[in-house]
């Protein structure tokens, strides 16, 4: 055998056993070898498809993260129209499902129903052709979808190549199924963004839309997409001995598909109704969203017999589950400080269950959420809980409230410091600017030690608020002097020899960082990781950085006026400079790679002046201003006749509404990634 030959065989035998560890992974919840040994063979594969390029393909387990970012997503038509479910939301609703069933077949099923959880995500069509995947759409309107197909193909859940491929290569087919996030992927989503200075998404439904529309797959790689399969439908040629959703869902197991172990064959409706209450009671013990459960007739033959109106066959409906809300007494709003001075109000609740805990706090968001809603002291207040980060104050119920109650008005001074708070023309946002307020000392000191930032190993929020409360750091350049205090370190609560070595070693370890680093630490408002990023490779320093001019800045790829206003103001600020210059002695690296960078041509975005409003799913708002630079608009803090577009995302607030009555056009997200 030719060594070439060898190669090629060792590099299938290696394709085949990562395949086989992933089933055993995704599938069967089943792992045969640690992930660290995973990682290994991965490393190893990818090491000789790079050294013998001829033998790459598609359908390698490397494939997973490659791709480059595509301009435009192309339509994928069907082949089998994809049909929504008619909801029902009683034992009632279900009855009458029943019945109709019954008056069309003449009898009730014969092989009675399938019962299947309603995963809270986005439907997903997968076509294979020879036991390989060749394309990945969404829903769309039924007929047509998004072809997502580099984006599917990063999702490790979804196999490349089918188990038993050889077996089935003459069947053509598609699989539908859910793309959503788990639970514990969103939270620890969510905390590594909060931790780079990055908003955090609002649910896991939303998150999981958005990374499908992301342009580019190597991001979506990123994010903890899973997939479930719940229906198989042949194109062509069909499989013998699969004539109920049962043992389609089987022999999905069997392609190397994850099918939900919650699935229930039940007989009668009664069962089917014992199934959805049960599950709407257990849901929170679930490590993924839910939002009902989904009733189908078993038989497909009767399926085929029952067909479907409109756009929903009549053989399965979704039971939805009642809104996970509850009612509670706002007993008071207390304002908090963070780190840029940003007032964030917080509603102060009678205790009260909600989806398996209990909650006493709730976010208001901003002065325009509560003034929008109208929400007092004293009112009985609805709460939702969904996978947001914190629970939420949705609304008020009006018919309870106080006959004294009265409107709640912004104090005019900060609840910390007392200093005056400012309210910046275009923000909701109320801001406190005294830089020696003790919050935003904290918050900053925390910000500027964190991991996206210095990244300090012992330096975190507890122990900051004990050394500014001792008096020992005031503002970020005093942690190079924290050596000088060892004896007053040494004389605090749980601080012993061994956590102060490590401390010093994490403090003289951040002197290596880098300048975007170091710029994004100094907590300058609305720069984050990207921004400092570009800043750097545009000017080449942060001493560049600080003398540049406001139009200098607003220059750059990607920074609009309000971001260009920010930083030029911040380094005019006659505090900074002294900080920035024991930075410096203590060692820091202030200059980096000034980069020249290309904008991007577009006749949609070039010229024209965009405000953004509400939560995007996709990205970060400033992530879209970021894009709406590059390709020439401009993004305004404020509506006004001069506006040329209001992107709008969810929760949007007043500016909405000032467009509307404007005429100002408004775009969905959806339209603006089309734009993209």
């Amino acid at each position: 055998m030719s060594s070439k030959e060898s190669l090629r065989r060792k590099i299938e035998d290696l394709r085949k056993e990562l395949n086989e560890h992933n089933y055993r992974y995704y599938v069967l919840a089943q792992p045969s070898i640690s992930d660290r040994e995973f990682d290994r063979l991965l490393k190893e594969l990818e090491t000789l498809e790079a050294e013998n390029p001829e033998f790459v393909s598609p359908d390698s387990p490397t494939a997973r993260v490659s791709g480059e970012p595509t301009k435009l997503f192309p339509p994928a038509t069907h082949a089998i129209p994809m049909l929504s479910l008619a909801n029902t939301y009683s034992k009632d609703e279900v009855l009458e499902f029943e019945r109709r069933i019954k008056d069309l077949l003449g009898h009730a099923p014969k092989d009675g129903y399938t019962c299947e959880l309603k995963f809270d995500g986005v439907a997903m069509s997968l076509t294979y052709e020879n036991g390989k995947l060749v394309r990945g759409a969404t829903r769309g309107d039924g007929v047509t979808g998004d072809d997502v197909t580099p984006n599917v193909r990063t999702i490790r859940m979804i196999p490349l190549l089918l188990r038993n491929a050889k077996k089935y290569a003459d069947l053509k087919f598609e699989v539908r199924g859910e793309v959503f996030m788990s639970l514990e992927g969103f939270r620890k989503m969510n905390a590594e963004r909060e931790e780079l200075g990055d908003p955090p998404f609002a649910n896991p439904r939303n998150s999981t839309a958005g990374t499908l529309k992301t342009l580019d797959p190597r991001e979506v790689a990123k994010r903890p997409l899973s997939f479930t399969a719940y229906q198989l439908q042949f194109i062509g040629k069909e499989e013998s001995g699969l004539a109920t959703q049962t043992s389609r869902l089987e022999f999905l197991k069997e392609l190397g598909f994850p099918v939900s172990q919650y699935t229930r064959h039940v007989q009668t409706i009664d069962e089917v109704m014992a199934f959805a209450m049960e599950w709407q009671e257990k849901r929170e013990s679930l490590p993924f969203e839910i939002d009902g459960a989904v009733i189908k007739v078993n038989s497909l033959a009767e399926q085929s017999e029952l067909g479907q109106v409109a756009k929903s066959p009549r053989w399965a409906i979704a039971y939805k589950f009642e809104a996970r809300q509850a009612k509670t007494i706002l007993g008071g709003i207390t304002l908090q400080v963070g780190r840029m001075g940003t007032i964030t109000p917080v509603a102060e609740l009678e205790p009260v269950a909600l989806t398996g805990i209990t909650i006493r706090r709730a976010t208001l968001h901003n002065s325009d959420e509560i003034e929008r809603k109208d929400i007092r002291i004293g009112d009985t207040v609805i709460i939702e809980r969904g996978g947001d980060v914190i629970p939420k104050v949705a609304g008020v119920d009006h018919s309870k409230r106080p006959k004294d109650s009265k409107p709640f008005h912004y104090p005019k001074k900060c609840p910390a410091c007392g200093s005056p708070l400012v309210h910046p023309e275009g923000e909701v946002n109320w801001y406190c600017e005294n830089p020696e307020c003790p919050p935003q000392v904290v918050a900053r000191i925390t910000h500027f030690a964190s991991r996206g930032a210095m990244d300090i190993a012992g330096l975190g929020e507890q122990s900051v608020e004990q050394f500014v409360a001792a008096g020992m750091l005031r503002t970020i350049d005093d942690i190079y002097s924290l050596s000088s205090k060892q004896d007053e370190l040494l004389s605090l609560e749980r601080m012993g020899e061994k956590k102060l070595e490590n401390l010093f070693a994490g403090i003289e370890k951040s002197k290596l960082q880098p300048p975007e680093k170091l710029l994004f630490g100094l907590g300058i408002r609305h720069v984050g990781t990207n921004i400092a990023k570009l800043l750097i490779r545009a000017f080449g320093s942060i001493d560049a950085v600080s003398e540049a001019t406001m139009e200098a800045i607003d220059e750059v790829e990607a920074i609009g006026p309000e971001i260009a206003r920010s930083v030029y103001e911040y380094f005019r600020n006659p505090k900074i400079r002294p900080i920035l210059e024991k930075l410096r002695k203590a060692g820091l690296s202030f200059t980096g790679e000034k980069i020249k960078r290309e904008t991007i041509e577009s006749a949609f975005f070039k010229g024209k002046t965009f405000v953004l409003t509400g939560t995007l799913s996709s990205m970060t708002r400033d992530e879209a201003k970021e894009k709406i630079e590059t390709r020439g608009g401009k993004a305004t803090g404020s509506v006004s006749k001069k506006t040329d577009y209001v992107l709008a995302g969810v929760e949007a607030g007043s500016k909405l509404e000032k467009a509307q009555e404007l005429g100002v056009r408004v775009l969905t997200e959806e339209e603006f990634l089309k734009e993209l």
